[in-house]
């Protein structure tokens, strides 16, 4: 584990018996694979544990990802009705999620919508033509929210989810997201990007209650 992922630890917002709420810093994996790189879940699991004194295997399930250089807030069910309940307001788009992205460049235009068609190639977003075989239409809606001497910061609300997405079309435009360099990005290593998930918005899975969380991105 490298110095940056032992000072920065996740962060619990939220928790009651059918969902958990947390922020999960770049760097860190939203769930465990081969890698064995720290998980936002498996540390979710062990709080869990710990908060409730649960014996035996704890129930957490996330109902979205973020990629391992993206941070920001992830929503996790902790029972197997509330995980239908979260999957199906998953499909139907009612699940929202703004991003804060810092991109390279200055962009004029205060607002925009970006469309693309996107195939899910090998560990990237390649971009497409609508006739292309298994191509995807991505669809995002920006608002520029400051200017720096060199970059941009925007927030962003999805249309649909597709892998990559954010990256791959800021990149497309010419504006690479600010340590992103597998999309073109002249700074950072890639092991973490200036995207963040910033605030959250669903229907609690029992109680039908709105709730809605943000968590201030690392960068401004």
């Amino acid at each position: 584990m490298n110095a940056i992922m032992e000072e920065t630890q996740p962060e619990i917002l939220y928790t009651d018996n059918h969902i958990l709420v947390a922020s999960k810093p770049s760097g860190w994996l939203t769930q465990p694979d081969q890698s064995k790189g720290p998980s936002l879940e498996s540390f979710a699991k062990e709080w869990v544990k710990s908060e409730y004194s649960k014996p035996g295997e704890v129930f957490l399930h996330a109902i979205h990802r973020l990629d391992k250089p993206v941070s920001g807030l992830v929503l996790f069910a902790r029972t197997s009705k509330a995980l239908t309940r979260l999957n199906e307001q998953s499909r139907a788009q009612e699940i929202e999620r703004i991003y804060w992205a810092e991109v390279e460049g200055i962009i004029s235009q205060r607002e925009g919508k970006l469309k693309h068609y996107l195939i899910h190639g090998e560990h990237r977003a390649l971009i497409a033509k609508a006739g292309d075989k298994e191509a995807k239409l991505a669809v995002l809606n920006y608002e520029v929210e400051k200017h720096k001497s060199h970059s941009t910061l925007v927030s962003i609300d999805l249309e649909t989810g597709r892998y990559h997405q954010i990256r791959a079309q800021f990149s497309v435009i010419g504006h690479p997201i600010v340590g992103d360099k597998k999309y073109g990005s002249k700074k950072g290593n890639g092991e973490e990007i200036h995207l963040h998930c910033w605030e959250l918005y669903f229907d609690h899975p029992v109680t039908n209650e709105e709730l809605s969380f943000k968590s201030p991105p690392p960068f401004n």
